[in-house]
């Protein structure tokens, strides 16, 4: 039976998920754990003390964070408007995953947190299928863009973005006139 944490415990656990999300984001996975003790103002062992290994800072943090691209999909299926259900989703995932690049880096590295990860793949997969489907439906989409080209073209973004900074949105635009249909009274 573990006992509860004092109050001034909890603080530190606090302070060390948030200046770990910040370091994360920043610097990807591989953020230094002393930056991290030093911003929240503890010392190393206490934040060794809350998290025996890298990991375990990681798999506390991944919750939240995946929790937000699915709340991309359910303001995007609240969307009356087929497109701007799929490029909303297709912005705020991209802004999400070229900004925290340690997001990024779990989706893309060898976690232990993979099965977390595989879930939240399965789900935003099923997601942006359900908005594809929509636009296609619509006729607001190219019928022959396949989800997997869409995939593709995302993650191929996302990856941009780490390197060159907002010009991923620049080449959003692009990919999003690409996918729209060259005669928009044409579903075909």
């Amino acid at each position: 039976m573990t006992k509860p944490l004092r109050r001034d415990a909890v603080r530190n656990r606090e302070k060390l998920l948030r200046e770990a999300a910040g370091v994360f984001t920043e610097q990807g996975l591989d953020g230094s754990l002393e930056e991290i003790a030093r911003r929240a103002g503890v010392s190393i062992g206490t934040l060794y003390n809350h998290f025996p290994h890298r990991d375990a800072l990681i798999d506390a943090l991944l919750p939240s964070r995946l929790a937000a691209l699915d709340e991309f999909a359910t303001r995007a299926a609240n969307e009356p408007d087929a497109w701007t259900a799929f490029t909303g989703f297709a912005e705020a995932m991209l802004d999400q995953l070229t900004t925290d690049r340690g997001l990024l880096e779990a989706f893309t590295g060898d976690h232990p947190a993979a099965e977390q990860l595989t879930q939240a793949c399965h789900r935003g997969m099923s997601q942006l299928s359900t908005l594809l489907d929509r636009a296609r439906r619509t006729g607001a989409m190219r019928a022959d863009a396949r989800d997997e080209d869409v995939v593709n073209l995302l993650w191929a973004l996302s990856l941009l973005g780490e390197s060159a900074g907002p010009a991923w949105r620049r080449c959003l635009d692009f990919v999003l006139d690409g996918l729209r249909p060259t005669d928009p009274h044409n579903h075909c």
